[in-house]
């Protein structure tokens, strides 16, 4: 059944659709994707294994970490997303690569999981909950596409001053490591509120780490500072 009211903002699907073409382009606005993903990807794999494991990657854009959880050694990932000129970025850049186990399409995470619920070990969405109207949406698509024993990773941002001065301001404005207007800082959720989504979803946090950054050194870490970027990896309760 179609979701008759698509969790979408137009505005942020127009916005990455006009930066499609640069997604693999590591010094292009997507610069810092391209260096935090070997942190986000070793974090899923050290939790989740991925080895042989059904993935899905919610909101995957151009495809960065679909593609590098694919050569990981994934059976089978997915990338889902609603711009389509970024699913085009991906499956071209996938054919180029001969990454013959990943697969794109153009449809929501609420569609999906009436579609196939229970059906992926490992279930990502990274750095898309606070680009969409109803976050609760998602964390409760992706619970119910997971299987039983899977995992759910999440990532976003903080919300408090120190994350306006530091992802508004330093990210948009001082540092330019992305384009100005990226983020909306009413948007971003605490861990908190996030915790609680995934408690109502039917999923248990395990686990939460921030994400730094070092303007000095221009180099990502994981740290246990959850005050601006982090990430949680969780399970279902029953599990």
């Amino acid at each position: 059944m179609t979701n008759p009211s698509p969790n979408v903002d137009n505005d942020e699907i127009d916005k990455f659709s006009q930066l499609a073409h640069k997604w693999w382009d590591k010094d292009s606005e997507f610069k810092p994707l391209h260096d935090i993903n070997p942190l986000r990807l070793d974090y899923i794999h050290q939790h989740a294994c991925l080895t042989n494991k059904k993935v899905l990657d919610v909101g995957c854009g151009g495809g960065i970490l679909t593609e590098s959880m694919a050569k990981l050694g994934a059976a089978e990932v997915l990338g889902i997303d609603l711009a389509q000129k970024s699913l085009k970025i991906a499956k071209l850049h996938a054919l180029e690569q001969q990454v013959g186990n990943v697969d794109y399409r153009c449809v929501s995470v609420e569609d999906l999981a009436a579609e196939t619920p229970a059906s992926y070990d490992v279930v990502t969405c990274m750095e898309m909950m606070e680009h969409v109207p109803d976050p609760a949406s998602i964390v409760a698509a992706c619970a119910r596409l997971v299987k039983p024993d899977g995992w759910v990773f999440f990532s976003t941002i903080n919300r408090n001053p120190k994350s306006y001065v530091y992802a508004i301001l330093g990210a948009e404005y001082v540092l330019n490591l992305v384009p100005k207007g990226t983020h909306n800082w009413h948007k971003f959720i605490t861990p908190a509120e996030l915790a609680r989504m995934c408690r109502f979803a039917g999923l248990d946090v395990v686990d939460t780490r921030g994400l730094q950054y070092q303007p000095l050194t221009k180099i990502y870490s994981l740290s246990d500072k959850v005050d601006v970027n982090y990430m949680v990896a969780c399970r279902p309760v029953a599990y």
